[in-house]
């Protein structure tokens, strides 16, 4: 090497300890043919070379980086190819010593390199994403939800956020080779990797997921050469709907005929219900549902919430613009409207079970804006399936329909806002059911003397279904 001395760095694995290294070698000027790294996740023999840390000191500005490059290292530091660290070292070296430009270069091979390695992470980010399917098992503290799962790249960090939104309200754990991730409802920690044996093989939700997969399996459209591209082999021993795969293909050419003789169906959540789910269940399948059509263009499914044990359920229209893109009902301004008169009622939005009667958002664009439409009847019946499961879990004893989707939903299409509300009525789905405005109504009033009318009829509502919630008796005014 010319003379120069080899110095063989080691970090553990991590991102910010290549970079504080990186910064410490950058500043003494070393060359990175003079540099090894050594990572946590693979200690190599290096015939003999002393592992040594980098010398500490004052960092300077002649170690300065491009935001671009700290970003494109961020991620191609997760690809598994063990010459990592090293090619980042080098570009890193380049860029803070006369080439600054090199980010530029599209035919630069080095940063090429690292843009495909990113590519890559992201790719197996989705893959993740796509492919973790949790099972059920019990411990001390009631249900927890485990997937294993096998990944291309050390992404276990970087897609385990995405399951934190997608499953808030479960306990779950990703297990994978290199690491694993758990989710206790509060905080999200990371430890040592799994085999695949430390995993449940199967659960009661396997049945729905082959439901699911094999009703969105169109043999009109196979193909098989871009759909194993799309779902690798490796992974289909952690997919329960892998095992349905040979039949459908096989099966293709008859479905499709089928599907030519046979008359439309009427779309129905129903098939993705799995039997006898708890409220977590429940919210976990429902990500799955392909009921009817409005999960294509919805960013997610908007279960509720509320305990199980709540006495009082409110049940609105459809999430809104901003509850579909936080996941959670009644969160944007009319949920914040409800929240008011909720606590002027005396009652407390954490004791209440707060649904709609469709799960998805619908709407129409305006440009960047996304308008709010009323569901069509087809979308409502398909939907209902859920909603009478919700009830049937959470046994109210009482139940606020807010809106006329809401109210027609449970009750039938004669049911009129302006008429029937503020009624009880004894339905076959709670002992006490009340028909009222939908909060939206406040917000959409032509003046503020009527938005307060609205307000106050809301109220009075809300205040009597805490009445009949603290009563034995059932009330009838029909």
């Amino acid at each position: 090497m010319d003379g120069l001395t080899l110095r063989v760095v080691q970090i553990d694995g991590t991102f910010e300890s290549w970079r504080r290294a990186a910064r410490r070698l950058l500043q003494s000027h070393h060359p990175p043919d003079a540099v090894r790294f050594t990572a946590a996740e693979s200690q190599p023999q290096l015939g003999g070379f002393e592992f040594e840390a980098p010398p500490a000191g004052a960092l300077d500005s002649t170690a300065a980086i491009p935001r671009a490059f700290i970003d494109l290292a961020r991620s191609a530091a997760h690809h598994r190819d063990s010459d990592r660290w090293s090619l980042l070292y080098r570009v890193a070296y380049r860029l803070t010593h006369g080439e600054r430009a090199i980010l530029e270069d599209e035919l630069d091979r080095d940063v090429n390199r690292l843009r495909t390695m990113r590519k890559q992470v992201a790719r197996d980010i989705h893959k993740m994403h796509a492919f973790v399917r949790f099972r059920e098992v019990s411990d001390e503290q009631g249900q927890r939800y485990v997937a294993w799962h096998r990944p291309d790249h050390y992404i276990t960090r970087l897609a385990a956020p995405f399951f934190v939104e997608r499953f808030r309200v479960m306990r779950w754990s990703i297990l994978t080779p290199d690491d694993s991730a758990h989710w206790d409802g509060e905080a999200l920690k990371f430890d040592r990797g799994c085999p695949q044996s430390d995993a449940p093989s199967e659960d009661r939700l396997e049945n729905l997921w082959r439901t699911y997969y094999a009703s969105m399996f169109n043999p009109a459209r196979v193909n098989e050469r871009a759909m194993v591209r799309e779902l690798p082999r490796r992974h289909w021993a952690t997919l329960p709907e892998a095992q349905l795969i040979p039949s459908l293909l096989a099966g293709a050419a008859e479905r499709v005929s089928g599907m030519i003789a046979e008359p439309a169906v009427k779309a129905s959540a129903r098939a993705f219900i799995p039997s006898d789910a708890s409220l977590p269940e429940l919210t976990s399948a429902a990500a799955a549902c392909r009921g009817c059509a409005l999960f294509e263009h919805a960013s997610q499914v908007v279960f509720g919430e509320g305990p199980a044990t709540a006495a009082i359920m409110l049940i609105g229209e459809q999430p809104g613009d901003e509850e579909d893109l936080q996941g959670a009902p009644f969160v944007g301004p009319a949920g914040q409207v409800l929240d008011e008169v909720i606590a002027e009622a005396g009652l407390t939005r954490s004791d209440l079970y707060v649904t709609n009667a469709v799960k998805h958002f619908t709407f129409r664009r305006e440009g960047k804006r996304r308008i709010h439409e009323k569901p069509r009847i087809g979308d409502v019946r398909a939907c209902r399936p859920w909603l009478e499961t919700e009830i049937d879990r959470i046994n109210p004893r009482v139940i606020v329909c807010m809106g006329a989707t809401a109210a027609q939903s449970l009750l039938g299409p004669a049911v009129r806002i302006q008429r029937d509300r503020g009624r009880v009525a004894n339905s076959s789905w709670a002992p006490h059911t009340i028909v009222t405005y939908h909060p939206s109504a406040m917000l959409r009033a032509s003046d503020p003397t009527h938005a307060e009318e609205i307000r106050r009829w809301l109220l009075e509502d809300l205040q009597l279904a805490r009445h009949l919630s603290a009563t034995s008796d059932t009330v009838s005014q029909e």
